[in-house]
């Protein structure tokens, strides 16, 4: 957009030159609506630890967030939602049985570390809450791998500990999976409503997929990093995920674990993915393919956090890999 001043100078502003309505605030909390079902969802199944849980996030995020603003003299930016939506999307990445001070903690190195000392938002290069998920991992293993069962058909019962389906289907193969549940019909509907054990956001894909939709419905997001990453991780479960070569079955994949969270919310996050189509879809690529390595032959029964962050780093090289040619524009012919 080229515009002249007062003095007559040419002033040419840097693109994109197209404005709407839409501001950072209105995006944040779209996207912490969005997030809404999984919550009450985590909340039917989990009761008021998920409430606990995630509000310890959440102030942890926002207070942490509005002093560190005051303590370098900048205005606070608490009002336009990213303090919350990151505070809640690290809480719904954590069990239910955490202590007290693993959400404060991760909320804490999230804010200061990751957001604040890169700049603020817009300049982090990793997925916050996913590196908040990544510390609190390394340093609490132990609280941060127990699980407790869903508790909405054991109202007025102590929570019992068990494995994630991931954790099961990994250690005790396929079958042991299915007995769990009952049946394969049962084992997929426990899958999609959420009634798993897991982090309280990755256990219904059913609310995760209503919020992503709403997301999509408003463009916030487009389907180019959830539909090849979810894509992928889908075409490795086939061929590598069995018995033999394609035999495996892709709906255990793609339901459990935190595939959803993962491929709507995290990966799509704006300053830390692709900005080109082209390169959306690479990433998504990426990000699906490292999540069955680690799925099928890693350590770990769930890799969709290793995949996004190691994917973040590859975010701004994919987007000068496939940008698109300037409009206009003539190469210089060397002579």
């Amino acid at each position: 957009m080229a515009v002249k001043n007062k003095e007559n100078k040419l002033i040419v502003s840097v693109s994109p030159h197209v404005r709407d309505g839409e501001s950072v605030g209105r995006i944040m909390w779209s996207v912490n609506l969005a997030l809404l079902p999984a919550f009450i969802m985590a909340v039917y199944y989990f009761g008021p630890r998920a409430v606990y849980v995630t509000g310890l996030s959440i102030l942890a995020a926002v207070l942490t967030e509005h002093f560190f603003q005051k303590g370098i003299g900048r205005p606070s930016t608490i009002h336009d939602g990213s303090a919350v939506l990151t505070g809640l999307l690290l809480g719904l990445n954590l069990p239910a049985s955490v202590p007290f001070y693993i959400p404060i903690a991760g909320s804490f190195f999230v804010i200061t570390i990751v957001k604040m000392l890169f700049g603020g938002l817009g300049y982090n290069v990793f997925n916050p809450a996913l590196m908040g998920r990544a510390f609190l991992l390394i340093t609490w293993p132990k609280a941060m791998t127990i699980w407790y069962e869903p508790t909405a058909k054991f109202v007025g019962m102590d929570a019992t500990t068990t494995a994630t389906p991931l954790g099961v289907l990994k250690e005790e193969g396929l079958p042991k999976l299915i007995q769990m549940f009952g049946d394969k019909s049962d084992m997929y509907l426990g899958m999609l409503s959420g009634n798993t054990a897991g982090s309280l956001g990755e256990t219904s894909a059913l609310a995760l997929l209503v919020g992503a939709l709403f997301l999509m419905a408003r463009r916030y997001i487009t389907w180019h990093i959830p539909v090849s990453f979810l894509g992928t991780v889908a075409l490795f479960a086939w061929v590598f995920g069995g018995e033999g070569f394609f035999n495996g079955d892709p709906l255990i994949h793609v339901l459990s674990g935190g595939l959803f969270l993962g491929a709507f919310f995290m990966a799509t996050d704006y300053v830390t993915c692709p900005t080109v189509r082209k390169g959306q879809i690479i990433f998504g690529i990426g990000c699906g393919a490292i999540t069955m390595l680690i799925r099928l032959w890693g350590g770990f029964p769930e890799g969709v956090m290793f995949a996004v962050l190691l994917m973040n780093c590859f975010a701004p090289l994919i987007d000068r890999s496939v940008k698109p040619e300037l409009f206009g524009a003539v190469k210089e012919q060397k002579q």
